[in-house]
C-alpha cells in the first residue's frame, strides 16, 4: 500500500497556522492509517471499557487531552460502527491509503466476520461516516531546551553558559552556570545519537483504556513538543527522576556525584532516525568551544538506524561497511576540531536487534491486552505492510532476514572497532564498546525481570527507561576499570561543595 510520507505530513502540519501541539498530534494521526487505527481502537475499547456509545467515548477522550496551554481546542470524530466492523474498516473508509493492484490491504486486526473491506472507498462504508472539526487556535511550539543542554543561566551574556573554563576562576559571577565559585578538573558529556540515546517512549496508559485517565494525558504537550523523546530521564544525559516508570541512572548524573564541578554540563545531540549518515549535519550543534571551555567526553552511539528502515528491500538500503567507515571519520575529523584538548570519545556499537522478535512476537500489545486480539507480530506485520515499519529487518517473522541484518550489524560494529584501533586525534582519544545489551538482560534477569520488560511497550522497539538506567551501570563500570582517565578523579571536595552550594541552582 502507498500511505503518506511521515516527514511531508509533519512539514505539512507545522505549517498550519494556529495550531497547538496537542491539536497538531490529533491532526498527525489521523492523517496516517497507522495513526488512525490506534485511535479509533482506543475509541472503541472506551465505550467497550465504560459500556458506552463510541460518541460517549470520543468526549471522554476528549476530556482526558489537556489544552490549558492554547486557546481552545474544538475536535469532533464522530462515527456509527457496525457490530461488525474494527478500527481497520474504520480507517481504511478515509481513504488515507492508495492499494496497488496485487498490493495486500494492510490490517491490524483479524477481518471481520462481514468483510466491508470492498466497499471502504465508499463515505459512509458499513454504516461509518467520519467529520474532524478542528477550531482556530494559537500557536504554542518550543525549541529543544533544557531537558536536551544544561539549562544556561544567564541568556543574556554569550560568554557565560554550561561547560566553560571559569573565568577569572569565577571571581566576578559564576561563569559556568554549575552554581560553584572556583571549579576544577571539569568535564562535561555529549552524546550524539539517535532515537535511543534521546530516549523516545509513548506511555502505554495513552492507549490502555483500563488505566487511562487526565491523568495519563498531562505530559501530552511535553511529550510533542520534545519530540515524543525523554533525554531528561535518558541513560547518557539524564537528570530528573523518572514520571515514566524504572528510575534514572545517567552517565551525567554519576560524572556529577564523581565531581560537582561538572553540574549542567550536559548536551544530548540525538535525534530521532538518528543515523552515522545524518549524524553529520546534527553534530554541528554542538556547543563547544575549543580554546574556552572544558573537555568533554563525547558518546557517539547509532545503534539501530543504519541497519532498520521500512523499506521492502531493506538489505539494499542499509548502510554498508565503507560508507560506514565514511561518516565516521568524517564526525570524529569534525569532533577532533571542536573539542578542547584532554577530551575523550567512546563508539558504541549496534545493537543485535534479533531480541526484539525473540522476546516480544508472542505477547499482547498495549492496545490488545483488553480483547487479547493484537500481538507485537500483528503490530509489526501491519507496520511492515505499510512501509512505515522502524525496522524491516528485525521486527518480521522471516528469521533468515533477521539473521542478514544482524550480521550487518556486526559487520558496521566491526569497523567502529577498528576505528577506535587505528585511528588517532589530537584533541581526544578514542576507545570503543559493545552496546551492552546482553549484560543487561544478564543483569535484569538476577533482579528478578523479565527480558521483554527491557523493551518500550507501545513501539516494541526502543529500549525501555530500565534497560536504559542498567545499561548506565554496566557503561561505567566498563570505564571504571578499563579507562578510569575517561572519568577524572574524584573530588575531594564534594562534601564542601554540596554543604554550601547545595543543590547548586538545580537543573
Amino acid at each position: 500500500m502507498k500511505c503518506p510520507k511521515m516527514p511531508e505530513t509533519l512539514l505539512w502540519c507545522r505549517a498550519l497556522p494556529n495550531i497547538s501541539p496537542v491539536t497538531a498530534f490529533l491532526l498527525f494521526v489521523l492523517c496516517f492509517l497507522e495513526g488512525c487505527v490506534l485511535v479509533v481502537s482506543v475509541i472503541e475499547q472506551l465505550a467497550q471499557w465504560h459500556n458506552s456509545t463510541v460518541k460517549a467515548a470520543v468526549e471522554r477522550l476528549c476530556d482526558y487531552i489537556p489544552e490549558k496551554h492554547n486557546s481552545l481546542c474544538l475536535c469532533t470524530i464522530s462515527f456509527s460502527i457496525d457490530k461488525e466492523m474494527n478500527a481497520d474498516v474504520v480507517c481504511h473508509s478515509l481513504r488515507l491509503c492508495k492499494q496497488d493492484p496485487g498490493q495486500p490491504l494492510c490490517h491490524l486486526y483479524s477481518p471481520p466476520k462481514v468483510s466491508c473491506f470492498p466497499t471502504f472507498l465508499k463515505t459512509t462504508a458499513c454504516g461509518m461516516s467520519f467529520k474532524l472539526e478542528l477550531g482556530s487556535l494559537k500557536v504554542s511550539t518550543t525549541l529543544r531546551g533544557y531537558h536536551w543542554r544544561g539549562r544556561d543561566c544567564d541568556d543574556k551574556n554569550t560568554t557565560v553558559y554550561p561547560g566553560r573554563r571559569p573565568d577569572n576562576w569565577d571571581a566576578k559571577s559564576d561563569s559556568n552556570c554549575n552554581g560553584i565559585w572556583v571549579s576544577a578538573d571539569s568535564k562535561g558529556v555529549v552524546l550524539l545519537g539517535d532515537s535511543a540515546g534521546a530516549h523516545f517512549h509513548i506511555p502505554p496508559e495513552w492507549m490502555t483504556v483500563t488505566q487511562m485517565s487526565a491523568k495519563s494525558f498531562a505530559n501530552l504537550p511535553m511529550a510533542f513538543s520534545d519530540e515524543l523523546d525523554w533525554p531528561q530521564f535518558s541513560e547518557i544525559t539524564g537528570f530528573l527522576n523518572s514520571t515514566i516508570g524504572g528510575w534514572t541512572d545517567s552517565l551525567y548524573l554519576r560524572l556529577r556525584k564523581r565531581n560537582r564541578c561538572n553540574h549542567r554540563d550536559l548536551q544530548n545531540i540525538s535525534q530521532n532516525g538518528g543515523s552515522s549518515g545524518n549524524l553529520l549535519s546534527l553534530i554541528k550543534s554542538l556547543a563547544r568551544n575549543q580554546l574556552l571551555d572544558n573537555p568533554a567526553i563525547v558518546i557517539y552511539a547509532t545503534i539501530g538506524n543504519d541497519v532498520c528502515n521500512g523499506e521492502r528491500d531493506t538489505l539494499a538500503h542499509m548502510t554498508t561497511p565503507k560508507e560506514m567507515l565514511s561518516n565516521v571519520v568524517q564526525a570524529l575529523r569534525y569532533l577532533d576540531s571542536h573539542l578542547p584538548n584532554g577530551s575523550h570519545v567512546i563508539l558504541t556499537g549496534l545493537v543485535d536487534g534479533r531480541f526484539l522478535w525473540d522476546n516480544l512476537h508472542d505477547r499482547y500489545h498495549p492496545l490488545g491486552q483488553l480483547n487479547k486480539d493484537v500481538t507485537y507480530s500483528q503490530l509489526y506485520s501491519f507496520l511492515d505492510c505499510l512501509q512505515v515499519s522502524p525496522c524491516s529487518g528485525w521486527l518480521t517473522p522471516n528469521e533468515t532476514l533477521r539473521n542478514l541484518t544482524s550480521e550487518r550489524a556486526l559487520q558496521l560494529s566491526s569497523v567502529l572497532k577498528e576505528i577506535a584501533r587505528s585511528e588517532k586525534f589530537a584533541s581526544f582519544d578514542i576507545f570503543y564498546m559493545d552496546f551492552p545489551l546482553r549484560q543487561t538482560a544478564e543483569e535484569w534477569r538476577k533482579m528478578g525481570g523479565e527480558p521483554w520488560q527491557l523493551i518500550e511497550p507501545v513501539d516494541g522497539f526502543h529500549p525501555s527507561q530500565i534497560a536504559a538506567a542498567l545499561g548506565t551501570g554496566i557503561t561505567w563500570q566498563k570505564a571504571l576499570h578499563e579507562w578510569p582517565q575517561v572519568l577524572g578523579k574524584e573530588n575531594p571536595f564534594n562534601d564542601q561543595i554540596e554543604a554550601i552550594f547545595k543543590d547548586q541552582g538545580g537543573h
